[in-house]
């Protein structure tokens, strides 16, 4: 099934009520908020006709609007608490689209705001895999720093551990284990039907795209933070003091 030709809109999900780094998603990175990064890659690829970011932050709102983004709603406080369901918000964005918006949306490219280091290469290899494949999700993923089916471990209520995925034989050796990979915040292209149709990604087709490691940092902390500035200084050509 061929998807070309389609109409894609860009989406960022970003909250103002991180716990784990207050204002995480404008903190400054490189001199510029952290969303900032993520909207301004979105505006450089063709495909996205659209650029929007979801928030239920004024603050938010008004730095991405700065930054050339839509921000036609404000979500709605269900949607902003820390156990909300991103694909819910998924699913906000696109009643609105049809409610709102005359065109078709074909493709939600979805662009967490968490990842600045990614590149315009990567969002079209996602595009590209939509475009080729008869898939309902496409998601990124990098190289795994530990193997489950090797040296991942579980403990029990006695405080024994065991690896955390038995394999039937007995593995000789890390090379020998399956291989496999770390899921990444990269990016997702997400066929609109299927989102608002289904209540998790994997009840559909998912396929993946591979993302080097230096472009698939997902910052969570102030320590990804620091790793995120010395890549994007260092692909900048920017030296560290």
């Amino acid at each position: 099934m061929t998807k070309k030709n389609n109409r894609y809109v860009g989406l960022i999900c970003a909250r103002g009520g991180s716990k784990g780094i207050p204002k995480k998603n404008i903190r400054n990175i490189c001199g510029k908020p952290l969303i900032a990064w993520s909207i301004q890659l979105a505006l450089k690829i063709p495909r996205i006709s659209r650029v929007l970011v979801s928030t239920d932050s004024e603050e938010i709102a008004q730095i991405a609007k700065q930054y050339g983004a839509e921000v036609p709603f404000i979500r709605p406080d269900e949607l902003a608490q820390d156990d909300s369901p991103e694909w819910m918000v998924w699913r906000h964005a696109l009643d609105y689209l049809n409610q709102n918006d005359s065109e078709q949306v074909d493709g939600l490219v979805v662009l967490p705001p968490t990842a600045p280091c990614r590149n315009e290469t990567d969002i079209e290899n996602c595009l590209d895999e939509y475009e080729k494949a008869d898939s309902d999700v496409i998601m990124t993923n990098t190289d795994a720093h530990r193997n489950p089916y090797y040296n991942m471990l579980k403990k029990d209520k006695e405080g024994y551990v065991s690896i955390a995925v038995p394999f039937p034989t007995t593995l000789v050796g890390r090379q020998k284990a399956p291989i496999v990979f770390d899921a990444t915040t990269v990016a997702y292209v997400a066929n609109p039907t299927f989102v608002l149709q289904n209540n998790k990604m994997f009840d559909g087709k998912v396929r993946s795209v591979y993302v080097p490691p230096e472009r698939a940092l997902d910052i969570d902390t102030l320590f990804d933070f620091r790793i995120a500035e010395f890549l994007l200084n260092e692909s900048a050509g920017v030296q560290e003091p």
